[in-house]
């Protein structure tokens, strides 16, 4: 395993901040780490780069346990924390060869940062102080640095933050290329981010892991082909009697004559129908299109 992390908790005084969680992460994942802010993401992930001791548990980086290997562990991981910390006054190309210099590269320094500067995208600002660039580019440095080690497991906290949308689909991107051949943990409180990135999610709340789905593609919370309506009747109706409906997969009553209703399929003529063969009539019926909040509340809750 890449992560493995097995009854975690740490605390500040008499604050919890992450209660006994536990999950592990194999070579070639791509991980959302979801939660609202304050639910103990960066904690785990600063835990887990070493820069935070831990009260108690196991928490390993292939195979080693951080606290009693902190050089080795560190040396395969690369991270970019929420708070992208660079040098302003310093060229792109400058600083890239200044981390290289702190990871011993030696005579493989200068082909390493070339080699990263092509792939990360910064060619076309490379000759610019890192004041200079737009806040894309500045992730685009930030992520070449945490590259340079060529690093088996890759950190992100919340990479995409304040950025245009132009911007967020070219970090995306970065991301889901540099997933291809890394261990990526990706920290992030945005949906859109989970579904455009990421093959897996863990998601924490309130210091504990309350879900872990290996494939997203198989969430109902995920699938856009589970359609929401919500349906009046000008009668009472017993929810049971919706629910042996074909394609219907779940009735959340409302009051007696509403109800929400998920579907597989459109099923306002199976409703129609059904108010029909009932001596019913259907008062309102709307399909319901869900946010990626409505799932982020459903997920946290």
């Amino acid at each position: 395993m890449s992560i493995s992390i097995s009854h975690l908790s740490k605390k500040y005084g008499e604050q919890t901040v992450l209660n006994d969680i536990n999950f592990e992460i194999g070579e070639g994942e791509v991980v959302g780490f979801l939660g609202p802010n304050g639910a103990g993401k960066t904690t785990t992930m600063k835990i887990l780069t070493g820069a935070l001791s831990y009260s108690t548990g196991s928490v390993k980086v292939c195979g080693m346990e951080v606290s009693n290997n902190q050089l080795k562990t560190s040396s395969l991981i690369g991270y970019l924390p929420e708070q992208n910390p660079l040098y302003t006054d310093m060229y792109v190309k400058e600083f890239l060869l200044f981390v290289a210099e702190t990871y011993h590269l030696g005579k493989e320094k200068d082909k390493r940062v070339e080699e990263l500067i092509d792939k990360v995208g910064l060619r076309p600002e490379f000759h610019k102080k890192i004041g200079q660039l737009s806040k894309g580019y500045r992730q685009r440095v930030g992520l070449a640095q945490a590259l340079i080690p060529n690093p088996k497991v890759l950190i992100l906290d919340e990479p995409t933050t304040g950025l245009d949308p132009n911007q967020l689909e070219e970090i995306r991107s970065l991301i889901r290329q540099i997933g291809k051949d890394k261990t990526v943990l990706l920290s992030t409180h945005i949906m859109q981010e989970i579904k455009a990135i990421c093959n897996r999610v863990i998601v924490i709340n309130k210091a504990e892991i309350v879900a872990d789905y290996p494939d997203i593609s198989k969430i109902n919370l995920f699938n856009e082909e589970n359609l929401h309506f919500e349906v009046e009747f000008a009668e009472a109706v017993k929810p049971e009697s919706l629910q042996k409906l074909e394609s219907i997969t779940a009735v959340q009553p409302v009051s007696e004559k509403r109800f929400t209703i998920i579907a597989s399929t459109d099923i306002r003529e199976i409703i129609f129908d059904f108010a029909v063969r009932s001596n019913n009539k259907i008062l309102t019926i709307n399909s319901v299109e869900r946010s990626m909040e409505d799932v982020f509340r459903e997920l946290t809750k």
